[in-house]
C-alpha cells in the first residue's frame, strides 16, 4: 500500500506543478512574503537563491520550477541525502514545496564567472563528452538533454553551465556511488555509472569553465526527443 500511495503521488507531481504555474500571482504568497519565509535558505544559497563563488551550494535562482520542485521532494523523501535540508522540508506539504519552487524559478539568476585551473587535456575530454557523448557506451551528450547552450529546459531539466566544478563532481559522483537517486528510470544514475571517475571530473571542469550570462534562460522545449527515458519528466 505504501508503494502504491507513493506511485500515485509521483504521478500527480506534473499535474500539481502545472496547476501552480497556472495560478495568478495573487493566488500565491507575494514574493516579499515568500522571501521573508525563506530567509533561512539564504544562509547557503544566497539572497533570493543567488550564490557566487561557492563550491558546494549552487545558485538556485532562475532554475526551472519543475526541477526545483523535484529536488525539494527528493530531499524530503531521502533520494538526495542532506540532513539539514531533510529536516527543513520534513513537515512541508507538496503544494508549499511547489510555491517555493515557483518563487526561486522567478528570481533572476546570478552571472557566474568561468572557473579555471583544469588542464587542457581535462577540458578537451570534458568538452567531447558534453558535446558528443560516447554512443558506444550509451552515454548521450549533455547537450541532448540540457539544451545546446546547457541552460536547461522548462519545466524539469536544470541548466549545467556555470555550476561549480566541485559541486558537479560531487553530485554526479553521488549518483555513481548510489548515494543520490531520482525517480525510475533514473537516467542520470545510468549515465553516472557508465562514466569513469576521471571523465566525471573532466565534464565538471569543462562545464564550470563556461561563463553563465545574466540573460541566459532555459529553453521552452527540446528540439529533439530525449535520448533515454527519465522518470523525472512528465
Amino acid at each position: 500500500m505504501r508503494r502504491r500511495n507513493r506511485t500515485i503521488r509521483w504521478l500527480a507531481v506534473p499535474a500539481l506543478l502545472l496547476n501552480l504555474l497556472a495560478l495568478p500571482a495573487s493566488a500565491a504568497e507575494p514574493a516579499e512574503v515568500m522571501g521573508e519565509r525563506l530567509a533561512a535558505c539564504a544562509a547557503c544559497h544566497g539572497d533570493e537563491g543567488r550564490t557566487v563563488g561557492e563550491d558546494y551550494y549552487p545558485s538556485i535562482a532562475g532554475k526551472p520550477a519543475g526541477y526545483l520542485y523535484n529536488q525539494l521532494l527528493s530531499f524530503r523523501e531521502g533520494r538526495r541525502q542532506h540532513t539539514i535540508m531533510a529536516g527543513l522540508l520534513a513537515n512541508l506539504s507538496d503544494a508549499y514545496l511547489g510555491e517555493i519552487a515557483l518563487y526561486y524559478a522567478a528570481r533572476p539568476h546570478a552571472a557566474q564567472p568561468p572557473m579555471t585551473g583544469a588542464t587542457p587535456e581535462q577540458l578537451a575530454l570534458g568538452e567531447r563528452l558534453t558535446v558528443l557523448g560516447d554512443l558506444e557506451r550509451k552515454i548521450p551528450p549533455c547537450q541532448a538533454c540540457h539544451g545546446e547552450q546547457l541552460t536547461g529546459v522548462v519545466p524539469m531539466i536544470p541548466g549545467l553551465r556555470g555550476l561549480p566544478a566541485r559541486y558537479l563532481d560531487a553530485q554526479v559522483g553521488a549518483w555513481k556511488n548510489g548515494v543520490r537517486h531520482a525517480r525510475e528510470p533514473d537516467c542520470m544514475g545510468k549515465i553516472a555509472r557508465a562514466l569513469k571517475p576521471e571523465e566525471i571530473t573532466a565534464v565538471s571542469a569543462w562545464l564550470a569553465s563556461q561563463p553563465y550570462a545574466v540573460d541566459a534562460k532555459p529553453l521552452d522545449s527540446l528540439p529533439n526527443t530525449m535520448p533515454m527515458d527519465c522518470g523525472v519528466l512528465p
